[in-house]
Parts: C-alpha cells; structure tokens; sequence
C-alpha cells in the first residue's frame, strides 16, 4: 500500500515537473508607451494566448523600448535573444524597399487604400522576412499621419530648414526633399527633442501627438493624412518550431483577432486624438491648396526612386495593388 502511494506521488510530481518545464515565457519588446493602442492591442494578444494555452505560454510585454530600443528589436528577434517582438514595418526599408511601401507620401491615404496595399504587400514581406529567420504573426496600422510645427505652415517652403524629426529612411528622404534638416527621434524622447529645440517638425500619427501631450511644446497641426503607415509583429521561426502545434494554432489565432481588432482601433483613434489635440489648445488646419500640391509633388518623386530601386518585386507589388 505504501509502495502504491510512493508511486502515485512519485508519478504526480513527474507529471507537475513536465508541465512545468512544458510552460514558456516571452519576452516581448514594443517601442511605444501603454498608453498607445498598439500597445493595448499586444497586451490583449498576450492575454488571449495565455488564456488559449491555459498558462503555457507566457508573454511579457517590454513597452517604451524599455528592454530594446526600437531600431534594436527586429535584430533582437532575428538573432534570437527574444522570441517575438513589435516594430514600425518600413524601419527595415535599407534591407528591401517592400518593407517601406507604407510610407510612401501620398501613395495610400485611406484606410480602404491601405488595406489594399497591405494584401498586395503581404506576400513579398513575408518572403523576406522568411530569408531573416523571422515569421510576421500581424500587422496594424497607424492612424493616417499629420505635420506637427512650432509655427503655420502653409507651403513646403515653409518647412525649409527646419529641424525635422525622422525615424527611417523614408523620412529622412522627405525631410530633405522639403528642404528640412533631418534629425532622428524615437517615440518616447519626442517631448525632450522638441522642447530643447533640437526638432521643430515632425509628421507622426494624431495617437503618438496625443501620447507625447504635444501641446506642451508645439502649437499646430496640420491634417495633411500623408500615408497610412504599419507597425508588425514578428516571431523568430526556430522559436515558433519550438512550440507544440497546439500552441502554435494559439498563438496564430490571437494574432488573426489581433490584427482584426487593431485595424478597428486605429479607426476609432484618428478623429477621437485629432479632437484631443484641439482640446488642449492645438490649432487644427486642414492643409492649404499649396502645401498639397508640393508635399504630392514629393511623393510622386519618392514613388518614382522607390520604384527604380524595387526593381521587379516592386513593379509586381504595385500591379497587385492597382488592380
């Protein structure tokens, strides 16, 4: 009789040591605060893959760029020192020109637009990053993107030498197309830049002005809707394999509901922030006759380089989302 119940707990401590070994944290960095709706859209696709998994997979999300800085994730993930992490998409635009099609000025400027543009894109990023080790579980994206200036801007001639936060190529060539001075931000140090003079523009979606309480050193806003850009969430392929395929399904599941609901999100915040910032004092325009036609002027030049350098992918790309 003894020797039974040894063997039943001898057996029931087995069995808790495997589920133990069994169950797995994520360390997941994002770049953006927790404020952001992407950030609130992660930590609810943390809680549906725990839930799934009933606790056998873990993520702990590292918001702020606190455990990487945002440049520093996708190359934390590729290189496996984290499963899984979040990043603005066209940051890997100097790896391919498909990652920055997003932000393209002017080459997507509708919510309907940019989901057009994301199924003809799909594919061609997932084929890249494939080629880096790295799997795309969803993609979300921001609100359309308005200028943010310590002054009115009615032209792009008004842009002219003005310090101008960037954060990939994409940008750094449009400041320097408007005759600005390109100067690289991150997120969470907008409000330093600005206020120690060391920026004085910058184009970022109404959620990010909102979350940096940008009217605490700027004053205007102009609702210029220049593109439509996306943040992904990628996974490192031999992490994934790693899981069992009944946590794999979860961990997919969540992420289809979570790019579902993001798209959602980010409809809902585009007139819900620009109206904060006009509550807080912001002046809200709507872009002159002027500014238009220059800053369209730029985003034809841009479209025209970006589809010399994309070369037969890009032209592919393009013809998909024409269609």
């Amino acid at each position: 009789m003894k020797l039974t119940h040894l063997f039943s707990g001898a057996t029931a401590a087995i069995a808790g040591l495997a589920m133990s070994a069994q169950a797995a944290t994520w360390d997941m960095p994002t770049p953006y605060p927790d404020a952001t709706f992407h950030t609130v859209n992660i930590a609810g696709f943390a809680e549906d893959v725990a839930k799934a998994t009933d606790g056998a997979l873990e993520i702990k999300v590292h918001s702020a760029g606190s455990l990487f800085k945002h440049p520093e994730i996708s190359k934390a993930v590729r290189s496996g020192q984290v499963p899984i992490g979040e990043f603005f998409l066209s940051l890997l635009a100097n790896d391919d020109p498909a990652f920055g099609v997003d932000s393209l000025p002017f080459l997507a400027t509708s919510y309907d637009d940019a989901e057009r543009l994301w199924a003809a894109q799909k594919d061609v990023i997932d084929g890249l990053l494939d080629k880096q080790g790295l799997m795309a579980l969803y993609a979300v994206p921001w609100p359309p993107q308005g200028l943010y200036t310590t002054k009115e801007i009615n032209s792009i001639e008004d842009l002219a030498g003005l310090k101008f936060r960037t954060y990939n190529a994409t940008l750094e060539e449009f400041a320097n197309l408007a005759g600005a001075a390109p100067t690289q931000v991150e997120v969470p140090d907008i409000p330093q830049a600005f206020s120690t003079g060391r920026v004085e523009a910058m184009i970022t979606s109404p959620s990010t002005g909102v979350n940096s309480k940008a009217w605490d050193f700027l004053s205007h806003y102009t609702d210029i809707q220049a593109w439509i850009p996306k943040n992904i969430v990628v996974v490192n392929k031999r992490a994934f394999r790693r899981l069992d395929d009944a946590t794999q399904k979860a961990v997919l599941d969540a992420a289809a509901a979570a790019e579902a609901r993001g798209w959602d999100m980010s409809r809902a915040e585009t007139s819900e922030k620009v109206k904060v910032l006009a509550e807080n004092g912001i002046t809200v325009s709507q872009p002159s006759p002027e500014l238009i036609e220059g800053l369209k002027a730029i985003g034809a030049h841009m479209l025209e380089g970006w589809q010399n350098k994309a070369g037969d992918a890009g032209e592919a790309l393009m013809e998909a989302y024409n269609q």
